[in-house]
């Protein structure tokens, strides 16, 4: 019987920045940071939703991993076949913090020399990408899941339910390979609330236009005057004695341009009575806000990806955004934006599939002044 060979690198620590608002999690003083603030590990949860969905073809398949907390001790949990590289670099590794980029480029390289190596799957964000795209470039085939913060790039899959999907599409021959591009941002510039992103190379990655993602598509001038009729109507419609969670992103932002308010461009800012009263909150920060008065999240979708939670804003979290309840999501969106989302329907990637499913159906989105769409979530 035929035996695919594939890598698996998880980042244990991708994403633990989202939550508790520090937008990543490169470097360890950023990490750090992190955990003083309670930040919790996901990528362990992301993976083992991939290898969940690899159970049909488990074995017709042989990992070769990182050993520990890069992919030994998830594989044995799950019972997959495995055979773990060797490196000194590992021989100190006793905790997930201890992880560096330099353990995934290490690994990307040993990995890289089999020749029987099928595909390469890494698990975390845009800085994991980067790390992977350094030593493997165009060599091997490659796919990412999304775990980390920052998810930009067009190497992910997106969600790891997807990927699985598409992994075992690719290695029945179903799917072609395509170039997709590596974005990353600077995250000491974004933590500043500037967006500073540069491609830093291609991957090989399996595609289909169903499971793939799209690399982030940044916000033209021509968009400006929309965005500024969309705030008008926001700003004209607000209630007095409501808090308003602010999103991410220009769209928004434009709302406090309005009210001659300072806003974070990048973070998630508390508006009361017309007034930013909070700035730049994490997920515990809004949870001492969230039973004083009522309160509506103001949202924009990514753009080109098309998803309104998961990227760039997990500030957001599942709890959050249960206890806000989905009636009191708005949805604000430029038309160049929703024109440029590749199959015209919003996406989520919440970390909670339960409430991605909660999530699904069709929602207004105000597009204009005076127009609102109907478009759905899938």
């Amino acid at each position: 019987m035929e035996q695919f060979i594939l890598g698996l690198i998880i980042n244990p620590i991708a994403g633990m920045g989202g939550a508790v608002g520090l937008k990543g999690t490169d470097g360890k003083e950023i990490l750090e940071k992190a955990l003083s603030l309670g930040a919790k590990p996901n990528s362990y949860n992301r993976t083992k939703e991939l290898l969940i969905n690899l159970k049909s073809i488990k074995k017709k398949i042989l990992f070769l991993t990182c050993p520990k907390f890069m992919g030994e001790y998830i594989l044995e949990d799950l019972g997959f076949n495995y055979d773990v590289i060797e490196h000194p670099i590992f021989d100190n590794y006793k905790d997930i913090y201890d992880t560096t980029a330099e353990n995934t480029k290490i690994a990307v390289n040993l990995l890289n020399k089999n020749h029987n190596l099928k595909l390469l799957i890494f698990v975390g964000g845009d800085g994991t990408a980067r790390d992977v795209q350094s030593v493997i470039d165009k060599q091997k085939p490659c796919i990412g899941v999304p775990a980390g913060v920052k998810i930009y790039s067009g190497v992910f899959a997106r969600k790891p339910k997807l990927a699985a999907d598409l992994i075992i599409k690719y290695l029945w021959e179903e799917v072609p390979l395509c170039e997709s591009e590596v974005l990353d941002i600077d995250e000491k510039e974004y933590r500043e609330g500037r967006l500073v992103s540069r491609q830093y190379g291609v991957l090989l990655t399996p595609f289909e236009p169903n499971y793939s993602q799209s690399s982030k598509m940044g916000t033209p001038n021509s968009d400006m005057s929309n965005q500024e009729r969309i705030a008008k109507r926001i700003v004209e419609n607000m209630e007095n004695d409501i808090y308003y969670l602010l999103g991410p992103g220009t769209t928004i932002k434009a709302i406090t341009d309005l009210l001659n308010q300072e806003k974070s461009l990048l973070g998630v800012d508390l508006l009361l009575n017309n007034k930013i009263i909070a700035f730049d909150l994490n997920e515990k920060d809004i949870l001492e806000f969230i039973n004083k008065k009522p309160m509506k999240i103001i949202v924009s979708p990514i753009g080109r990806q098309g998803f309104l939670f998961g990227r760039g804003n997990l500030q957001f979290s599942s709890n959050i955004i249960e206890k806000v309840g989905l009636e009191n999501i708005l949805i604000l969106s430029t038309k160049y934006k929703l024109e440029n989302i590749p199959d015209c329907k919003l996406k989520l990637d919440t970390r909670d599939s339960k409430l991605d499913n909660k999530m699904k159906g069709f929602y207004k989105i105000i597009v204009d002044y005076d127009e609102v769409i109907i478009y759905k979530i899938e």
